[in-house]
This record gives C-alpha cells, structure tokens and sequence, in this order.
C-alpha cells in the first residue's frame, strides 16, 4: 500500500480571534433598544408641560453614549475565538 502526500499530510487549524460578539448578538444591544423606544413613547404619551420631545431626545442620547461606552469596554479587553480553517479548505481543493 503506497503512501501519498494527502495520507500524510497532517491538518494545522489556526486558533484566531475577533474582540468581541457582534453587537446585534449581545442583550445589551435589545436593552438600548427597548429603553429608548420607551423614552421616545413615554415623552409622546405624556403631558408636554411634564415630559417633551426636548428631554426625551436628551436621554435617548445620553442612552446612546452610554451604550457606545459600554460597547468600547466590551472591545476593550475580551476576545471571541474561532478556528480559521480558511486556508485548510482552500488547500484541500
């Protein structure tokens, strides 16, 4: 039985990595979502004399800087890994 170099070959995978979860993919993305959607209606049902469209839009931007700070942490210091068999593939082919 003869040995071919496919047989021998021996398969490397590299273990790489992204920074984090895509953003759609975490619960802090859905809970910016819901809380600014609440603001925005709140201030619509509400008397304006209490609660306007002025300060609504107010927290909605304070609730977006907190949730890009928030995002920036996340990137900051943790890693989502992945096997990159790209290149295995394409040499198998």
């Amino acid at each position: 039985m003869s040995t071919t170099n496919a047989d021998t070959r021996h398969s490397t995978v590299r273990r790489v990595s992204t920074e984090t979860k895509s953003s759609y993919k975490t619960t802090e993305l859905i809970a910016y979502v819901v809380v600014a959607i609440a603001v925005l209606v709140a201030s619509a049902v509400t008397d304006t004399n209490d609660f306007g469209t002025q300060e609504a839009w107010f927290y909605v931007t304070l609730l977006t800087i907190g949730y890009m700070i928030s995002r920036g942490l996340a990137k900051s210091g943790s890693r989502d890994f992945y096997d990159d068999d790209t290149a295995d593939t394409a040499a198998r082919r």
